[in-house]
This record gives C-alpha cells, structure tokens and sequence, in this order.
C-alpha cells in the first residue's frame, strides 16, 4: 500500500540525487577549470620575471583569471568579452591601447606600470590568435604610465567608441553584452 508519507518520501530522495547529481556535474566542471589554471600556474614557474615582479602568467592567473578564465574566454552573461581571436585588435589604435588600461581589472589591479605591460603583451600574444598582427607594438611600462593617466569617463560608454572605430577598420571585436 502506497500512502502520502511515502510519496514525500520518494520526492526526497529524488530531489536529493537530483542535488546530488547537479553537484558531481559543478565539480567536474571546476575540476576541469581547474586543470587547465593547474597547467598555467605550472608554466608561471620557468617564466622569468623582473625581480620583484610576478611573472605576466602568474599576474594573469591572479588579477584575470576570475574574469577571462584560464582559455582566455570571457563570460557573456556576465559582460566579460572573450580574448581569443579578439583582444589585439584593441592594440591597433591609441584609444584602444588606452581602453585596455581602463578595464575594471587593470585599474584595481594594483601592479605595477610594468607589470601591467608584460600582463598585456602576455594577452595579446596567448590570446591574440588572428586578430594579432605581425607589426604589432608590445606595451612598454612608459606607454602604460601614460594612457593610465587619461580620464576616458565610463568606460563602458568609452568602449562602444573604440568598437566603432576598429570596426570602421575591418578588425574583429568579440561581441559584448552590455548595452
């Protein structure tokens, strides 16, 4: 005989290896982020850096990773715009070398102009894939210094400009959420 005790009962259990189930699926999907910031964080170890200085890889995993993921992948969902075959065009143009520096990241990221240089030029040479071009000009801590001080305003607004422009000019832009 079946009653109401045991049906809530059989509701339980089901919503309990349901929990069980969507848990095992975030793990192994953690696990595999994990893994590959696991391989990054193994290259920071024959990366030189200046002394005193992180390397560019080890600041990548700790001031970027959380946005830009260990692929270079942004996060439509949360406004975050993908590196891969993407983030060098915004190194074609002053404004865009200048937008680079205004991104959330950059500006709280308290590195050093230098740092910030060598993590750039580590962007735009793992994640630039097609949109790098062969002429293209590393970021220098003196640049840096320089486009920092600019007051772009909101540097949402700020984008958009700088996304017309290098569209003006044939260059691909990852799409961005944001309005």
């Amino acid at each position: 005989m079946h009653n109401k005790q045991d049906g809530k009962m059989h509701t339980k259990m089901a919503a309990g290896w349901l929990l069980r189930g969507s848990l095992l699926l975030a793990l192994s999907a953690a696990s595999c982020a994990y893994s590959q910031a696991a391989d990054d964080v193994a290259q920071i170890k024959s990366a030189p850096a200046p002394q005193g200085e992180l390397s560019p890889q080890a600041n990548y995993v700790l001031r970027c990773l959380g946005c830009h993921r260990p692929d270079g992948a942004g996060s439509p969902a949360g406004g975050i715009p993908d590196f891969n075959n993407y983030v060098a065009s915004f190194a074609e143009t002053e404004r865009g070398r200048e937008y680079l520096m205004h991104v959330p990241g950059v500006v709280g990221a308290s590195l050093s102009d230098n740092e910030i240089a060598e993590v750039m030029n580590y962007i735009m040479q793992r994640w630039g894939g097609t949109s790098l071009r062969a002429n293209f000009q590393p970021f220098s801590a003196e640049e840096v210094a320089r486009l920092r001080q600019t007051n772009v305003g909101d540097v949402v607004k700020y984008r958009r400009v700088v996304v017309a422009e290098l569209q003006a000019m044939g260059l691909p832009v990852a799409d961005y959420p944001w309005p």
